[in-house]
C-alpha cells in the first residue's frame, strides 16, 4: 500500500477562508510520515500509523497519536486521525498567513472531499478562529458547518459555537491637505 496523503490541513484552511486556500504547491510535494509503529495490511487495504505520528507535505505539518488510512477498491481513501489533540498547520496560498487546527479526531474522505473535525475542534488563521465540538467542511461546495456537537448527538447544555473575527488593521491616516491660501484677484479692486 502506498504511503497515504493527508489533506486535512488543506481542507481545514478552506473551511476558514475559502477564497485563499491552502498552499497549492504542497499537493505536488513528497509526503513524509514518521511514527513509532506501522501496521500495513494489504489484504484489508488499511495502514495504521501509531505513536507520535508526524505527517509533512510541503508547508503542511500534522501531528496525531494515531492515523488510520482505509482504501476502497476504487483507490479512494478515508483517513482517520486520533490525537491528544490532532494538530495541523499549513501556509495559505498567495498570502503570508498560516492556518492552524486542533481536534480530538479528524476524518477526511477523498471520495467526497469532506473533512470532519470532532471534539474541541478549532481552526484559526492569524487572530480569526472558529471553535465548536464539530466542524465539517465540504471542499466541493466550499461549505463549512460548525456545531456544538456532532450530528445525531444531543449537544451538552452549555455547548456553543464561537467565531472570533478581528477586523483588518487600518493604515495610518493620510495627512490633511494644506490649508487653502486665498489670494486677492489682481483684476478686482
Amino acid at each position: 500500500m502506498r504511503i497515504p496523503m493527508l489533506l486535512l490541513a488543506a481542507a481545514a484552511a478552506c473551511a476558514l477562508a475559502p477564497p485563499a486556500s491552502a498552499e497549492r504547491a504542497d499537493r505536488e510535494k513528497e509526503i513524509v510520515v514518521g511514527a513509532d509503529h506501522l501496521v500495513a495490511d494489504d489484504a484489508k487495504r488499511t495502514s495504521t500509523f501509531e505513536g507520535n505520528v508526524v505527517v509533512t507535505q510541503g508547508t503542511m505539518r500534522m501531528t496525531a497519536k494515531q492515523v488510520t488510512v482505509q482504501e476502497d477498491p476504487d483507490r479512494h481513501k478515508h483517513y482517520t486521525a486520533h490525537g491528544a489533540p490532532v494538530t495541523f498547520r499549513q501556509k495559505r496560498d498567495n498570502v503570508d498567513e498560516w492556518v492552524e487546527g486542533f481536534a480530538d479526531r479528524a476524518e477526511f474522505d477523498d471520495r467526497t472531499d469532506m473533512l470532519r473535525l470532532y471534539g474541541h475542534a478549532k481552526v484559526k488563521t492569524n487572530q480569526n478562529e472558529i471553535t465548536g465540538d464539530f466542524i465539517s467542511y465540504d471542499m466541493r461546495r466550499e461549505l463549512a458547518e460548525v456545531m456544538g456537537a456532532p450530528p445525531g448527538v444531543t449537544p451538552p447544555r452549555n455547548s456553543r459555537v464561537k467565531v472570533i473575527i478581528v477586523p483588518p488593521k487600518k493604515g495610518p491616516e493620510p495627512p490633511a491637505p494644506p490649508p487653502l491660501e486665498l489670494k486677492p484677484d489682481p483684476g478686482k479692486r
